[in-house]
């Protein structure tokens, strides 16, 4: 069985710097890291945690990935977490991906250096064969993501169906030239895929075409939404509507609009989506897809310390619903 001693004789490094990294200690460079990684990897060494939990360096604790913390869903949802975990004696680790393969790498690398007991990912960016051989080392929850064809549990909302319903609330209404917010391209692998065939069926089910001009890639932010609608406002042919996604750059579309002397709805109806606390605040009140994310993060923690326990799922893919609250803005 290998030891400390033989992934330092592999890297060339010291057995303290090895210990630094196992550790996660600060100012240890990336290089080194991933030198000890590989090592690590090559030799099938780890950790020893029996040893670790008597130095106190492993007490019952929970890994939660997010991409974006500033993001006020996944500020919520992190506070559900925390407070459930909380109630069982088990502390969160928050860290940030800034949806970049490499950081959910080297923060999946935690699970792997026994740092956390497991892990709940609510954002995906490496592929399912990568992240599925982190299972080894603890147990993985996706919450608010999936993976096709993965053995992972799952904890999420019909994205499809909120797309769905969001969508043809507005055709409800009248509207027929709907623009449209997405993470990513309408591709199979793409970000937000369930979302945009949500969005393209309820187009479909009225005969309507995607107009490629109204679509707005990788938005997510205020600033994000302002510059959507002034894109829009110096169009020659407007939509009458816009499905965004997401509250905050809903808030950004109206803030925005406001300043161009544009009314919301009459000029634009705005749809978002979470039903965040700016919903009710912004003028006019948003239209808007309430997520649960209160009994996500209940049933995730849940579902997770079931997982630890070494203890049967009763289901390893929940699907929550999602309620249409209508404001004022459609």
């Amino acid at each position: 069985m290998a030891t400390i001693s033989d992934v330092a004789e592999r890297t060339g490094l010291s057995k303290a710097t090895v210990s630094r990294v196992i550790n996660n200690h600060p100012y240890i460079s990336k290089e080194k890291r991933e030198l000890v990684y590989k090592a690590m990897e090559e030799l099938g060494y780890q950790p020893n945690p029996s040893a670790r939990r008597l130095r106190g360096q492993l007490t019952n604790t929970i890994g939660v990935i997010v991409p974006r913390i500033v993001n006020p869903f996944f500020s919520y949802l992190v506070d559900a977490l925390e407070q459930v975990a909380y109630e069982n004696n088990y502390q969160v680790l928050m860290f940030q991906s800034d949806e970049k393969k490499d950081k959910e790498l080297y923060f999946l690398n935690l699970l792997k250096t026994k740092q956390v007991d497991g892990l709940i990912m609510t954002a995906i960016e490496n592929e399912r064969e990568v992240i599925e051989s982190y299972t080894r080392f603890g147990p993985i929850l996706f919450c608010n993501e999936y993976l096709s064809q993965s053995e992972i549990p799952v904890v999420r909302v019909d994205q499809s169906k909120a797309a769905y319903i969001g969508t043809k609330h507005l055709l409800d209404r009248g509207y027929r030239k709907i623009a449209y917010c997405t993470g990513g391209l309408f591709v199979d692998d793409g970000k937000d895929k369930d979302r945009n065939i949500g969005f393209q069926k309820a187009l479909n089910d009225h005969q309507i075409n995607i107009n490629t001009a109204w679509v707005f890639i990788n938005k997510h932010t205020i600033e994000d939404g302002r510059h959507v609608m002034r894109q829009i406002a110096g169009m020659n042919e407007k939509p009458d509507a816009i499905f965004t996604g997401s509250d905050e750059i809903a808030a950004g579309v109206i803030l925005e609009a406001k300043s161009l002397g544009m009314k919301i709805p009459e000029d634009l109806a705005v749809m978002g989506f979470d039903d965040q606390p700016i919903a009710e605040m912004i003028d006019p009140a948003l239209t808007t897809i309430q997520q649960p994310i209160k009994e996500m993060g209940t049933i995730s923690v849940d579902m997770l310390l079931r997982l630890l326990k070494n203890q049967p799922l009763d289901q390893k893919h929940k699907e929550l619903s999602v309620e249409l609250v209508i404001r004022s803005s459609t």
